[in-house]
């Protein structure tokens, strides 16, 4: 998809031949002389059109308007969050026509915010999953028509930071999509490992991909023993972006990567076990924060850690009641072999204890009680950091992908007490989130430390079935707000301020 941004007023869009022209109207307009305001004025006047925001009218050769089909699309009062309603609308109404590129144009001024809400919005309304998909030039195959967006505002000068962070970010999410959608054939830990190596390619970008005898000289027992029931391989995916100096201690992400999840011998029920495929969508979300990262190029140093196998039932599968050694030299009693997340994880978060790391956010499609708790609005917050906690939350209400703080109490701890080994790996249904969460604390207790589970927002179910890329926005803005000055770039308002002009950025 191509992103451009360019200065455009409604007169300047009435003149041009484009297309398609979706026009984004706010609460209060007021025409001008030109065609397109004398057009938004009507349709206001008549009814037929509302700026509430979602609210869609279609209009074909009106007067003094050079391009063909119009799209009015209402903003409410012009909040972010508005104008992602309003672009997905626009988009979808596209979608299933010819048109390959679409000019998206505020008719009055508005935020940065706003900016990236619309940029956002129609990268993610266009995305099509095509890759074990037939023919794929074929549209009625789900081949992508639309593969050009501008963006028109007023001022570019004002949006033009915003609207760059937007174009890396919609890139990372469309990879983190395209990763989670593939089924457990097309994304073995294999591929994730060589996924993860094809974004060595990309500026400050390093990778290491850990094979079984890596993993057993390490001593991750615990990650064995999920992976040791499958014929696929297990890989431990080590990417490193190092956009600052080597002394800045890094921010570590940690992402589950159960590239497919039977349940093992705890085998789950037939019904929709298909979208077991999704379990890796934390690993796909921190291959989607990277490929965003080699885009934005921000002053901050990043480690990616990838736990990456499978969780099958075969006759060497790991048994319920088995205890295994973790890397930090914790036993651990499997009394439920779907539990197995947690597992992974846990050695993972001992191996980042040796970046230093300056915080460690782990990420996991980790719980069914996290999304009975909070459904598919906001993802599951654990943490031990009172400020790592306030950063992730304020960064996900800007980024449009929130989440949720809930409690870490160590009375919780009790429910996962053994009389086998130093701890279980399940304690029961109540508040199975945080039971889980109080498992992985005990891992976690060298470095600040948060617990995201996205059990509930990594995917949808149902005719809309697909992943949705959450939450490389929500970890992108907190990587953002966390880094410095970017080399050689003076700080907002001062010489290197951006310039206003049409600017073009490309996203894979």
């Amino acid at each position: 998809m191509d992103f451009q941004l360019k200065s455009l007023r409604l007169a300047e869009a009435a003149a041009m031949s484009v297309p398609a022209l979706a026009v984004l109207v706010a609460d209060g307009f007021e025409p001008g002389n030109d065609a397109l305001s004398a057009l938004i004025g009507r349709a206001l006047g008549s009814g037929d059109f509302k700026t509430d925001a979602g609210a869609l009218l279609s209009s074909y050769g009106a007067q003094g308007v050079a391009v063909d089909r119009v799209v009015l699309l209402g903003i409410g009062d012009g909040a972010a969050h508005r104008v992602r309603k309003a672009v997905a609308a626009g988009v979808a109404a596209l979608k299933g026509s010819p048109t390959q590129s679409l000019t998206l144009c505020f008719a009055q001024p508005v935020d940065a915010a706003a900016v990236c809400a619309a940029t956002l919005a129609a990268g993610d309304a266009a995305y099509v999953y095509r890759t074990t998909k037939g023919k794929r030039d074929n549209p009625k195959n789900g081949a992508p028509r639309l593969t050009e967006v501008q963006i028109g505002v007023p001022n570019t000068a004002l949006a033009r930071e915003a609207f760059q962070r937007a174009v890396g970010m919609a890139a990372g999410v469309e990879l983190a999509r395209e990763w989670a959608n593939r089924p457990g054939n097309h994304a073995t830990p294999t591929q994730l490992g060589q996924a993860a190596q094809a974004l060595a390619k990309l500026p400050a970008v390093r990778c290491e991909v850990l094979g079984p005898r890596d993993i057993a000289k390490l001593g991750m027992g615990a990650f064995q023993a999920v992976a040791q029931g499958s014929r696929q391989e297990a890989r431990f995916i080590v990417l490193r972006y190092d956009g600052a100096a080597k002394s800045d201690a890094p921010v570590v992400l940690v992402g589950k990567g159960i590239t497919f999840d039977t349940g093992g011998i705890s085998l789950k029920p037939a019904p929709e076990m298909d979208e077991m495929k999704f379990d890796m969508s934390g690993a796909a979300s921190v291959l989607g924060v990277f490929r965003a990262l080699g885009e934005l190029k921000p002053a901050l140093n990043v480690v990616g850690l990838i736990p990456a196998c499978e969780n099958m039932p075969d006759g060497g599968a790991v048994k319920p009641g088995d205890v295994v050694t973790s890397m930090s030299g914790q036993t651990i009693e499997i009394l439920n072999t779907d539990a197995e997340g947690r597992l992974v994880l846990c050695d993972a978060l001992t191996y980042a204890e040796r970046f230093k790391p300056r915080a460690v956010i782990d990420i996991a499609t980790l719980t069914g009680a996290c999304v009975i708790a909070l459904g598919g609005v906001r993802s599951g917050l654990f943490a031990t950091d009172d400020t790592l906690a306030q950063a992730l939350v304020a960064a996900g209400e800007q980024a449009l992908d929130p989440c949720w703080r809930l409690p870490l109490d160590e009375d919780y701890a009790e429910a996962l007490k053994t009389n086998f080994a130093d701890v279980a790996n399940v304690g029961g249904r109540p508040g199975g989130a945080i039971t889980a969460a109080k498992f992985l604390q005990r891992f976690a207790s060298a470095f600040p430390w948060a617990h995201l589970d996205i059990a509930g927002t990594a995917w949808k179910g149902g005719s809309a079935k697909g992943a949705t890329g959450r939450p490389v926005g929500l970890l992108l803005q907190y990587l953002l707000d966390q880094a410095g000055p970017a080399p050689g770039r003076a700080p907002k308002g001062g010489k290197a301020a951006a310039k206003s002009g049409q600017g073009k950025r490309k996203r894979a």
